[in-house]
């Protein structure tokens, strides 16, 4: 046991035990995109099988030191070049990693997407697999065993690093293989230094010996500045994933629909922008803003909605139903907030003069009410549970704000379809001109222009006039101009302090 506290014999082996684990990186990594051919529920398996084989092929070699010696000595003359059972194996080895290289590389980089035809994946056999990783432990554990004996005498000591380097190895094998197959350039960069050992090995197999600080520097460089790049790809990442998701997603879509965002795609992306017409872009665009949109945002306002005051004479109830083209109407007590029902105008007229009716009527359809903030994509449930009536919408204390209908968020999809009695918030008069009333829901305006950026985050706003009127602090007159994300708004017409119409110029 005193040859234990022999210093020499501790730094040897943990020398031995890096330059183990160093020169079976290649081998693990080879091993990794091996099992990625194997069914999920095998892959560890594999990867456990084909290190334990190398470690007992690495453990069979280091007993058959005294025939490893003889491998130096000729075997084979061709033309000028004399090849010892050694120099055979090392070319044959090397001929081997090439191959599996270039193979590996012409699948990756071929990028040829398979066509799948029925459900079940085709995956290679676990004999196959584990055969190749058997050939592979072949070529390495002679390139390792080789480097044990030349720097290490006592055969104790190389079996000790060697285990001690296959059960780092095993333990590294899964994290690693995550990596891998989660880095698409990590596995280019692996194949490729696979080529360049395969190709020191066959010049060592001529005797044109490569010094190893060569081909580890090389890589060596090479992951520096693949880490570099894996660390710029997580930067951006990292900042990408503070804009919301939603956003994220409409962004991208808007751009392939032809928004105007900046895109550096090039033909690709004009083609498939020239694929959809203008009003699936602006329907999409729509769809995908529900999420955002709170319910205040497609609602017909309170001073729009026409109304039924239970108080007024059965004459005047008739003519203001008869004076309008709605169909529904709320029906209420003295005021707007005190909303009772929600009637169809014919069934209205009906019992007008029959106040029995009339009160049976108004308990059939009781008002369903929802909060201004809601989101329209919520609102949605509650409008097919109204069952195509109207649904009512109040802030927190109880006042009615106004109301929507299921046209309000077909009108959010598809852009407005206005009654008899209404007009356009937004008409084109020009190429790049738009005539817009103060009132006109900004959400309309971002789909119309194909952009994102005019409502910000937890905006106080959801109209044209809220715009120009948070930008500008309410300094606002006739003739004042906001310039904002490259949209040029003028007010053109004012009522009192309420901006009643807009000159819009992208």
């Amino acid at each position: 046991m005193e040859f234990l506290m022999d210093p020499g014999l501790w730094v040897g082996l943990i020398t031995l035990i890096i330059l183990e684990i160093v020169l079976g990186i290649d081998n693990l990594v080879f091993i990794a995109i091996l099992a990625e051919k194997l069914p999920p529920e095998q892959r560890d398996k594999a990867r456990v099988v084909g290190l334990s084989l190398a470690l007992f092929m690495r453990l069979g070699l280091l007993f058959a030191i005294s025939w490893l010696v003889t491998l130096t000595k000729p075997l084979v003359t061709l033309f000028d070049w004399t090849f010892s059972g050694r120099d055979l194996i090392l070319l044959f080895g090397g001929l081997f990693l090439v191959y599996k290289a270039v193979t590996e590389l012409h699948e990756k980089m071929e990028g040829k997407p398979e066509l799948k035809v029925t459900t079940k994946v085709v995956y290679a056999g676990f004999t196959a697999v584990v055969a190749q990783i058997v050939v592979l432990d072949a070529v390495f554990s002679l390139d390792s065993v080789i480097t044990a004996i030349g720097m290490v005498d006592n055969i104790y000591v190389m079996m000790a690093a060697m285990v001690v380097a296959m059960a780092v190895m095993l333990l590294a094998s899964k994290p690693l293989t995550n990596f891998v197959n989660r880095h698409p350039t990590v596995v280019i960069l692996c194949l490729s230094f696979l080529l360049l050992i395969g190709i020191s090995l066959i010049a060592e197999g001529f005797g044109f010996h490569i010094p190893k600080g060569y081909i580890y520097s090389g890589i060596g460089v090479a992951i520096v500045i693949e880490a570099f790049n894996q660390f710029t790809q997580r930067n951006a990442v990292k900042h990408q994933s503070k804009i919301p998701l939603r956003h994220r997603t409409a962004d991208s879509i808007l751009k392939l629909m032809g928004g105007k965002v900046e895109s550096s795609d090039g033909p690709n992306l004009q083609q498939a922008q020239e694929a959809f017409a203008d009003e699936e872009r602006y329907m999409i665009g729509g769809v995908l803003t529900l999420a955002e949109r709170s319910v205040a945002t497609i609602m017909t306002p309170r001073s729009q909605i026409s109304w039924v005051d239970l108080n007024d004479s059965p004459e005047k109830i008739r003519e203001q139903v008869l004076s309008v083209p709605h169909s529904l109407f709320p029906v209420c007590r003295g005021s707007m907030d005190k909303v009772i029902s929600i009637v169809r105008a014919k069934e209205l007229l009906d019992v007008l003069d029959d106040e029995a009716e009339l009160k049976n009527l108004i308990k059939k359809h009781r008002p369903i009410y929802i909060f201004e903030k809601m989101k329209v994509i919520d609102a949605i449930n509650t409008l097919r549970t109204s069952k195509g009536s109207l649904v009512m919408v109040s802030d927190e204390f109880g006042n009615v704000q106004g109301l929507i209908s299921p046209l309000d968020v077909f009108e959010a999809i598809a852009g407005e379809f206005p009654d008899a009695d209404e007009q356009l918030d937004l008409v084109k008069i020009g190429e790049k001109e738009w005539k817009a009333s103060g009132m006109l829901d900004i959400y309309q305006l971002e789909l119309e222009l194909g952009m994102l950026d005019l409502v910000e985050d937890d905006a106080g706003y959801i109209s044209v006039s809220g715009l120009i009127l948070d930008k500008m602090q309410g300094n606002v007159e006739v003739g004042s101009e906001l310039n904002y994300q490259g949209i040029q708004f003028i007010v053109t017409e004012m009522d009192g302090n309420r901006i009643k119409t807009v000159h819009i110029q992208a």
